[in-house]
Order: C-alpha cells, then structure tokens, then sequence
C-alpha cells in the first residue's frame, strides 16, 4: 500500500483509492457512502505487532509472542553498558549484500568463531584476541547466543581505541538474538548490527548498519565498515556460498560437531544450540 521513503497524513491504497487514518481506521473510500448498512467503523488495517528495543523498532506477526525482554533476558541493560550511548546514535552506514545461501547456513557461520583464526585474518590479528573469544549460548537464558573476547593489543589494533574511556573500551561483544538479528559492540564501544533476511531457499540477503552519534560521520568507523566489508565480509560470503552449494551435494553426509568442554574459540557448541533453536521453532 505504501512505497518509498518519508511520512504521509493518511495511507491511500493505490488500488481503489480507500483512505485509511495513521491509527489504520477507514476514512473514506470512493461511493462506499451509497451502500446500504456500510459501516466504516468496523473496518480497520491488520494491527502489526511492534516492539522498541534500544531505539531498534522490531516487528513481530505473532500477536501473542512474549516480549523480548523475556525472549532476551538481560541484553537490553547489557549492550547499554558496552554502548552507554546507544540512545545518542544514528546510521552511519547501512548496506544490504546478498548471499547466494540458505539464512540458516549464513547464520551458522555468523554463530561460530571455529574458523576465524583461519579465514579472518584481518579480524582475528587486528581486532580481537582469539584466545580469548569465547560464546555463551546459556549464559543468561533466553534465546541469545553472547559472543565475547578481548581486543587485540593496540599495537596491532587496525584501528585506534582509547582503553581508558570506560570499562568496556577494550572489550568485542555480540549479542545473536534468535532467529535473525545482531548486535554487535566492536573495541572502542562501536555499535554494529546485522539482519537476516530470508529471500529463497536458495539466498538471503544481510543488513548491515554502523551507528555513531547523531549519523555524524567518523574516518575511524567508516574505515572500520570498509575494512569489515573488505575482509571479513566478503571472507565469509564465499564460505557460505561454497558450503551452501556442498550441502546440495549427493555425496554429502552430515558430520559431527567440536563441542569441547571447554567451550572457547575452537568449539561449535554454538552451533550446536542454534540446531536446536530451530528443531524447537519447525517442531
């Protein structure tokens, strides 16, 4: 009913020409004056179900689904603490790429950090300290998977962070909200987020947003976004392409997962809850 950009007074569908109030009642509609008992009381737009989550409007179809404080228990006052200016930020950037892959093989990948010391160089030697990385799946409760690790030293940093601004300066966290978004607060409390947007079986698309206070533009994050871009990203995009295609292959046999104990950079016990979120959610 609408396209675009921007704001209107009141939604015109564009194919009878019905009008229909902000709050989604009727207003008027072409001759509808002249049928007998019409009632434009009675007639309202579907409610959409939405939720304001740090500034973040998440919509949800499911009018009974519990709030996301209960499905996220602790993240909001969580990513308040690594971000303490999230209510200050705006978009810097926010990009859209494609991935030829199943949204379920791309999430896998964002959900586990067992190939990063191999695949993201530029990542795991300039931006965090994979000894340190380390993924909590229950930590919490909820259905949230909290990725957490130290920065790199800053003489290896890609980019400069100033450790003594506040206690989370140094830290990377991820928080994956189930089923298909992401915050992410980088070294130097940079808020990036992702979300997943299931096109066909077959591709997906993911959103990329960089936020800095009020959308000012910033050299330090905007070369961040391009590096992440430039390495990580597309590092990524041909492993899950590539996997995709390999899951689609008749000699393919599924195969166990690492779950060390231990849990840490070189285990996929992620994974391993994230299968189960989704058993739960087709059962």
């Amino acid at each position: 009913m609408v396209t675009g950009t921007g704001n209107t007074r009141v939604v015109v569908c564009p194919y009878h020409q019905w009008s229909y109030e902000l709050t989604g009642g009727l207003r008027a509609g072409p001759n509808v004056k002249k049928v007998p008992g019409f009632d434009r009381e009675k007639i309202c737009l579907t409610d959409v179900r939405t939720e304001d989550f740090l500034g973040f409007i998440f919509v949800n179809l499911d009018k009974d689904a519990a709030p996301m404080d209960e499905w996220y228990p602790g993240v909001r006052e969580e990513i308040a603490e690594f971000v303490p200016h999230i209510n200050d930020l705006a978009p810097l950037e926010w990009v859209s790429i494609p991935e030829n892959c199943n949204w379920k093989v791309s999430i896998e990948n964002y959900s586990e950090c067992y190939h990063c010391p191999s695949n993201h160089q530029t990542f795991a030697e300039g931006v965090i300290k994979p000894e340190t990385y380390d993924i909590q799946p229950d930590t919490g409760g909820g259905y949230v998977l909290r990725h957490t690790t130290e920065c790199q030293s800053l003489d290896k940093m890609t980019y400069p962070v100033d450790l003594e601004s506040n206690e989370h300066a140094g830290d990377y966290q991820s928080w994956f909200l189930w089923p298909t978004f992401s915050f992410q607060c980088y070294p130097g409390n940079v808020l990036n987020t992702y979300h997943w947007r299931a096109n066909t079986v077959d591709t997906c698309t993911v959103w990329r947003g960089w936020y800095t206070e009020g959308g000012y533009e910033s050299d330090v994050i905007r070369g961040l976004a391009v590096q992440d871009r430039q390495t990580t990203v597309e590092e990524d995009i041909r492993l899950v392409e590539s996997v995709h295609k390999g899951l689609k292959s008749k000699g393919y046999v599924p195969g166990p997962l690492v779950l060390d104990p231990a849990c840490g950079v070189m285990s996929e016990h992620s994974i391993a809850k994230l299968q189960q979120w989704m058993r739960e959610a087709v059962e």
